[in-house]
């Protein structure tokens, strides 16, 4: 085998790998959410695989001849990478959840076998170039850099340009049928025959698999999996699917109608701080179906709303199909939170509504003491500080992330279901905390919301017990938080 195409067969099979680890943690979310155990679960397969395959190749090449080899391995990979998609989405249906068998079964899935086969061309194309001892070092030296910028350009590619440009399916059928491709090619040097004629069986195979297996959502976006539902009680309505979670509900014709009760809280909180037809300054970081800024510039015409959303994805959705009209009183900025948080002046916004997840997790990286002073920042002596957050009993979470926000401000109070203060329950637990004062809003969560209660003073203390505030320096969060059986 010439040096040349050994190149660029370690370069492409590397590439590859790494194409198939980035779009695994997409293809798992709609089932398991985006936690830190699925990205450790995939990544750890993909390691294991990475090991399993270069051990194995290198023991194939030692016994048989790896030239009449490496194509069946590129062809077999190539098969198992369009199986990959239907394979996942009947796993996926027949055991969502993300407890940590259902996560390490659907990681397995996704990118031990192709990756194992994948790496095990380095070291076959390895012993193909070893035709004397004097050029080892070199030899195996060159292919491994090229193997790992191969990793390089496959991890680039896919996370700046592929993932933004196609659907997470389409991503993994092309490179199915592309391995199939390259590896008919390289086993048609060695006339291979069966090979050929099996890497075009796979692919017909895979392509039908593609085809009839489930779709678990309508759109993928740059970070989620989304729906939009209809309301089959509520013409006009539409809830808003992001994987795992029903995240918001829109009424096309009505934004003052809030269906769930933590959006109905939130509202609450906003009555009592500005009374309707009074215009608020708020900043909303988690865009969802934007239904709390759309109730603000409802009931306070001329309010300024500010939504952060890191996905465009999302906000394209609420464009398109949920009637967002952004403008006056209403804008969007396509960036990360924390990043948008750290860029406002002081004093600048009336409230800062925290309602951002991924899966039921709020990112660890807004739940900090660090990100809580800067809310106070902005939002001066007087503001408020709204934060949506689920958990359930024994809520380690919810607790850490109450006692961190009331190491900063002065007032909190807690509004859920009362089994979650009974310990016997969880859900959506939203937090009000300020400097000054809380505004009296418990009458109109009683009038409003019904299934909640409001919790303070020493109340909210006892919530909290003896949870460690949470830091930039240390924040478990997807260790914290407790996600219910089924």
């Amino acid at each position: 085998m010439s040096p040349l195409l050994g190149g660029v067969l370690v370069f492409v099979s590397s590439a590859a790998v790494l194409v198939l680890e980035i779009l695994s943690l997409r293809l798992v979310a709609p089932y398991a959410g985006i936690t830190l155990e699925v990205s450790t679960a995939v990544i750890g397969f993909a390691l294991a695989a990475i090991a399993l395959g270069s051990w194995l190749g290198g023991v194939a090449a030692d016994r048989w001849d790896p030239r009449k080899m490496i194509g069946p391995a590129i062809i077999a990979a190539g098969g198992l990478t369009l199986l990959i998609v239907p394979a996942i989405r009947a796993t996926g249906e027949a055991i969502t959840g993300n407890d940590d068998g259902a996560v390490l079964t659907m990681a397995a899935i996704a990118v031990l076998f192709p990756a194992a086969l994948l790496s095990a061309v380095t070291p076959m194309v390895v012993k193909t170039q070893l035709g004397t001892l004097d050029k080892t070092g070199s030899v195996v030296g060159m292919l491994s850099a090229t193997g790992t910028v191969g990793a390089l350009v496959g991890t680039f590619v896919t996370g700046f340009v592929l993932v933004s440009s196609a659907p997470t399916s389409r991503i993994f059928y092309a490179l199915g049928i592309g391995l199939i491709v390259l590896g008919i090619a390289v086993a048609a040097r060695t006339q291979l025959k069966a090979a050929a004629a099996g890497g075009t069986s796979a692919a017909v195979i895979g392509a039908g698999a593609f085809v009839i297996a489930p779709q678990p959502c309508d759109t993928e976006t740059a970070y989620h999996c989304a729906k939009v539902v209809v309301d089959p009680d509520r013409p006009t309505g539409r809830v808003l699917q992001l994987d795992t979670l029903r995240h918001s509900y829109v009424d096309l014709a009505d934004p003052t109608h809030l269906e769930f009760a933590y959006i109905r809280t939130l509202g609450a909180v906003f009555d009592a701080l500005r009374p309707p037809g009074q215009p608020v300054r708020a900043l909303h970081i988690g865009g969802g179906g934007a239904t709390l800024p759309r109730y603000v510039d409802a009931t306070r015409p001329g309010s300024d709303n500010l939504i952060v959303e890191i996905d465009s994805g999302v906000i394209d959705i609420d464009r398109k199909e949920l009637g967002l009209v952004t403008g006056d009183g209403i804008e969007v900025s396509i960036r990360d939170g924390r990043t948008a948080l750290t860029a406002q002046p002081d004093n600048s916004w009336d409230a800062v509504v925290m309602d951002a997840f991924g899966g039921i997790a709020v990112p660890w990286h807004l739940t900090t003491r660090e990100v809580v002073e800067d809310v106070r920042r902005v939002v001066g002596p007087d503001g408020l500080y709204l934060v949506n957050v689920i958990d359930y009993w024994p809520a380690d979470f919810a607790r850490a992330e109450v006692a961190t926000v009331a190491s900063v401000f002065r007032h909190v109070a807690l509004v859920s279901y009362p089994a979650v203060f009974d310990s016997t329950g969880g859900g959506n637990i939203v937090i009000v905390a300020s400097d000054a004062p809380l505004p009296a809003f418990a009458d109109a969560i009683e009038n409003n919301v019904g299934q909640f209660a409001v919790r303070t003073g020493p109340q909210v203390t006892q919530f909290a017990r003896d949870a460690e505030v949470l830091r930039d320096d240390f924040a478990p969060v997807d260790q914290l938080i407790t996600v219910p059986a089924g």
